[in-house]
């Protein structure tokens, strides 16, 4: 129910409010003004105890409940045939001002939200650490909201009140990124400042929680101004830097949170089990919940819509730590040998031969029309997790402690001070969970890997190799976890985005075996009216054998040979456009009606 929160004497002024909101943001979807989305405070107009507070920022999580489990629009993916992220759209030319949608009332609505209980709370009784513990938690969705803004637009309207007729804002122009991200990072340090650190929850808000989302912008923001010319801001990114080590080591001394598990399999637990809040590694995790219906559609990863890339598949090291892509032959070997000796996490991402996703069932055989590098991460692995369309009952991550050892090696080496102790106190520690060899500063910086080199050309400097490596780290540990996007967004390397990317290897027409047991499992035929590649196995096996025959959404990258390639991504005109495509343009009906809204470098 959504509960007026105005008496009826100022009703009038906010029916106003209303209109004019409608005409400044959006088409008019909601008066969102008049009303609050999350819940009703009892009688009077402000809250007045530490319950209503509570009750009211408890509202606030609903925007973390769609944890990602998935790298849309990234150099990850391999191929998409269904909901395509929006940089899918971008880099074919889909995208302009006339039909991003992106800014919208109901996404302003959670401002409006979040600065309504910031400025309602006079009539509170309650100490000063209780109110400023849940000012603290609003702060940080704050800071949170805006930020998101400030990765798609750059500079956005700033506001730090809800939206009162007596105003003059809400036709005002887009404020510089510098003031908003200050403000952003006004808001994270009150965040962590205030918050009361409660050890034992790992589903809310918590001081870690916000050192998390500190350390995560900081590096962000740093890395972005130092990549990105067009802001003119190259100057000042170490305060970013820095902001972002110091974050770091708040969470890392405070000794709560520690990586899980010795082994592979540990690792993967941690994306497909029941719950995760006495988890060591998780400072804040969605929980499943069978009697509250609080579940996730994970189960769709594996096959139904997207498929991980050949170049991720390609970055996972060898057992020993030397790169894949040293190995002789390394881009002709099948899918049954790109498994052998790897770096453990790659059967924990990708569905390996003779996985099954029960234990009595047959060994799951992944196609061709996704690629063939089909994710298992987050997949249910335990069928009883399992019960149906958008019913699967994992705990999900939303922070945890392995990306705030990454953060902080990432940071330490775009300063230019990390030394072999810092990579023994992450890199290692991370690489030593799955039974890797450790990382040497030495041998990283004097033995530079070309292909890193090549993916991002844009890093230099004395620490240069153990940047690259860390960055290869961060990749193979966080990979499907919706972080790739940002990633290289920030680090200026947006042409990636435009590559065409490839599934497995296959190196004639004909029948395979996908699973390692000898058999064959599917057939990769030119046409249905051509079968001569299949034509010496017996006549049932021939007749029963999945068959995929190209040019049906694939192809592969020499004709008969090669790598599976996408018709779709042969088709389109894929660009990338410098520096427009590193943002999206506003919504061309907001420009019309406030002509102080401009669109973000070279958007018309």
């Amino acid at each position: 129910m959504i509960v007026l929160l105005y008496k009826m004497n100022k009703m009038k002024k906010y029916i106003a409010v209303t209109l004019l909101l409608c005409l400044g943001l959006t088409a008019c979807d909601t008066d969102f003004l008049d009303r609050s989305p999350h819940t009703s405070i009892p009688d009077g107009e402000y809250f007045q105890n530490d319950k209503d507070m509570e009750t009211y920022v408890n509202g606030f999580y609903d925007s973390m409940m769609s944890a990602v489990y998935r790298d849309l629009g990234s150099d990850n993916i391999s191929f998409t045939n269904a909901d395509p992220d929006i940089m899918d759209q971008v880099i074919i030319g889909n995208i302009s001002s006339a039909n991003v949608n992106k800014w919208t009332t109901s996404e302003w609505s959670k401002l409006r939200s979040i600065n309504y209980f910031l400025t309602n709370l006079d009539e509170v009784v309650a100490g000063p650490e209780v109110i400023n513990n849940y000012v603290g938690i609003a702060r940080f969705f704050r800071a949170r909201f805006y930020y998101d803004k400030v990765k798609m637009y750059s500079d956005v309207p700033w506001y730090n009140t809800a939206l009162d007729i007596d105003e003059q804002s809400l036709y005002k122009a887009a404020d510089s990124r510098v003031l908003v991200v200050d403000s952003v990072m006004k808001d994270l340090q009150f965040a962590v400042d205030h918050i009361t650190t409660d050890l034992g929850q790992r589903t809310r808000i918590t001081r870690a929680a916000a050192l998390t989302l500190m350390t995560r912008t900081a590096l962000h923001e740093g890395t972005y101004r130092k990549y990105h010319s067009e802001l003119g801001l190259q100057n000042d990114y170490m305060f970013f830097i820095e902001k972002a080590i110091w974050a770091c080591e708040e969470i890392m001394k405070e000794g709560t949170f520690r990586l899980y598990g010795s082994s592979a399999t540990d690792y993967g637990d941690l994306f497909c089990s029941e719950k995760l809040t006495s988890n060591p590694e998780i400072i804040l995790t969605i929980a499943a919940d069978v009697g509250l219906g609080v579940a996730n559609n994970t189960h769709i990863v594996l096959g139904h819509y997207s498929g991980l890339s050949r170049d991720l598949m390609e970055t996972f090291l060898m057992k020993d730590g030397t790169p894949f892509t040293s190995v002789p032959g390394y881009d002709k070997k099948t899918f049954v040998e790109i498994f052998e000796e790897r770096d453990p996490r790659l059967r924990e991402i990708i569905s390996y031969p003779g996985f099954t996703e029960s234990p009595n069932s047959n060994p799951y055989i992944p196609g061709p029309k996704l690629g063939g590098y089909d994710q298992l991460k987050f997949f249910p692995k335990n069928e009883s997790l399992r019960k149906g369309w958008g019913m699967n009952f994992t705990s999900l991550p939303v922070y945890r402690y392995a990306e705030v050892l990454l953060i902080y090696a990432e940071a330490l080496a775009e300063k230019g001070t990390i030394t072999q102790a810092d990579l023994d106190n992450t890199i290692n520690l991370i690489r030593k969970r799955v039974e890797m060899p450790p990382l040497s500063l030495a041998t990283a910086n004097a033995n530079i890997d070309p292909v890193l080199e090549a993916a991002y050309p844009n890093v230099s400097g004395s620490t240069k190799g153990v940047l690259l490596e860390i960055r290869r780290e961060r990749r193979v540990e966080l990979a499907c976890e919706g972080l790739r996007q940002d990633d290289l967004k920030r680090w200026g390397v947006g042409e990636r985005f435009a590559f065409p990317q490839y599934g497995m290897y296959i190196p004639a027409l004909g029948a395979y075996d996908m699973t390692g047991d000898g058999k064959y499992d599917l057939a990769i035929l030119a046409s249905a009216d051509d079968w001569g590649p299949i034509a010496h196995l017996p006549t049932e096996e021939r007749e029963n054998i999945s068959k995929y025959y190209l040019e049906d959404g694939f192809y592969l990258t020499n004709g008969t040979s090669g790598h599976i390639a996408f018709t779709s991504q042969r088709d389109n005109n894929r660009q990338w456009v410098n520096p427009t495509y590193y943002y999206l343009p506003v919504d061309r009906k907001q420009t019309v009606l406030n002509p102080q809204l401009k669109q973000p470098f070279g958007w018309k």
